[in-house]
């Protein structure tokens, strides 16, 4: 998946397959990524950063949406332990059909896959 402005300067987003995570460029250059880890039908996402030098471009609320979309089009659900995920599907409601609670089993599972 990659999306892409006519404007220079404009952000490209793409995901990188088989590392767990979308990226989001500017200019070919990584500005950002998104993190999770699948367990069963379930996504759960648990950091995202924006590098300080491209903040307030607005790039993560770019980066976020395309993430979801994408884990909807996958078949997957989403569970939003990252507070950057969890602001932004508390504000916009396109994704509540697929949105899972964080519970503690999450908590457990997201432990396991990164420790």
């Amino acid at each position: 998946m990659s999306a892409t402005d006519d404007n220079p300067g404009q952000a490209d987003i793409a995901i990188s397959q088989g590392d767990n995570r979308y990226a989001i460029s500017v200019d070919g250059v990584q500005a950002g990524l998104t993190a999770y880890v699948d367990h069963g039908d379930q996504r759960i996402f648990y950091h995202t950063e924006i590098g300080e030098e491209f903040g307030g471009r607005g790039l993560a609320s770019r980066l976020i949406p395309a993430a979801l979309t994408d884990t909807r089009d996958r078949g997957k659900r989403v569970v939003p332990v990252c507070p950057f995920v969890a602001a932004y599907v508390k504000k916009h409601h396109d994704f509540d059909d697929i949105l899972d609670p964080v519970t503690p089993e999450i908590m457990k599972v997201l432990d396991a896959a990164l420790n």
